[in-house]
């Protein structure tokens, strides 16, 4: 077992992971490194944008996760991809950019947790943005994340545009400003008729800095521990050993809905009585990890 330190540690290279690795690499004087379970975004089809048929359930670049049977859909499971590569799921996913809805930010605020209000979120989804539209109250175009309209048009799109305007619908030519209500077409993460994931707004431009290690290939076993605090993470490598990477500041977990909370678990860290059922020692008993979770079809 080798062992390699750091002063932030990051745990997965997906849309957070890459924007967390820039953002904290730009400071020469922090040393990052950014562990990913998959490997480089190499596959062509990953750049492709009509190639989200070929790198979706395939599983050198997805988990290829399948839901439960689900009574909410008439007891169906359902496929679920999650990218295991560079850039995670937005190496796979449709480049739809859809930023969410104000309300629901504030609401997350008025939940308890600061810096999460709409206001506070805006700035930053201006920062990264390179808007093709130009800058103006909502979008940015500075930023290192191209988003794009739809180059593709087809009169039965515009009719079913039509149609909903008919039905009463408002047309909405930006669901990414003011509101969201309202039919139009959607926004992507393209750049010059390629993808724009993470990895590549994020991550690429920061790869050369010497103070950034990008370890693939690299599947998180456990989060160290000395008492409460987060002191390192636990890994295998490519070969199949076991590796540890120190932190001396922060573990960070930007696993995606599925990868960090079973982080946690796998660590001791989530509701004793489930961890105990499967023989892991509870570091801390925190009921809210795992749960809760709401995911769009």
């Amino acid at each position: 077992m080798s062992e390699i330190s750091a002063d932030y540690v990051i745990v997965g290279a997906g849309s957070a992971g890459c924007v967390l690795a820039n953002r904290l690499s730009a400071n020469p004087a922090i040393k990052v490194v950014l562990l990913e379970a998959g490997g480089r975004d190499w596959n062509p089809w990953i750049h492709i944008p009509v190639g989200y048929f070929k790198t979706m359930h395939n599983p050198a670049v997805d988990w290829c996760y399948r839901t439960e049977p689900d009574p909410g859909l008439n007891g169906r499971a359902l496929d679920w991809p999650r990218g295991k590569v560079l850039g995670g799921s937005s190496s796979l996913n449709g480049l739809l950019y859809v930023r969410g809805q104000p309300q629901d930010y504030d609401r997350w605020a008025q939940m308890g947790n600061p810096g999460w209000g709409w206001e506070d979120v805006l700035p930053l989804f201006k920062r990264s943005e390179h808007q093709e539209r130009g800058a103006d109250e909502y979008h940015g175009d500075q930023g290192t994340l191209s988003v794009s309209d739809m180059r593709l048009k087809r009169p039965i799109c515009d009719a079913w545009v039509a149609a909903a305007q008919e039905a009463g619908y408002p047309f909405n030519p930006d669901y990414n400003g003011a509101t969201q209500e309202g039919v139009g077409y959607f926004q992507l993460t393209t750049r010059n008729g390629r993808r724009c994931s993470a990895a590549v707004a994020f991550l690429n431009p920061a790869r050369k800095r010497p103070n950034l290690t990008i370890i693939t290939h690299a599947q998180a076993s456990h989060i160290i521990l000395e008492g409460r605090r987060a002191t390192g993470v636990a890994y295998r490598d490519r070969a199949g050993f076991d590796q540890v990477v120190r932190a001396g500041r922060e573990v960070i977990l930007s696993s995606g809905a599925i990868g960090s909370p079973q982080l946690l678990m796998l660590s001791g860290i989530g509701e004793a009585a489930h961890l105990q059922e499967h023989g892991i020692e509870v570091r801390h008993d925190l009921r809210a990890v795992g749960r809760h979770m709401q995911d769009h079809l």
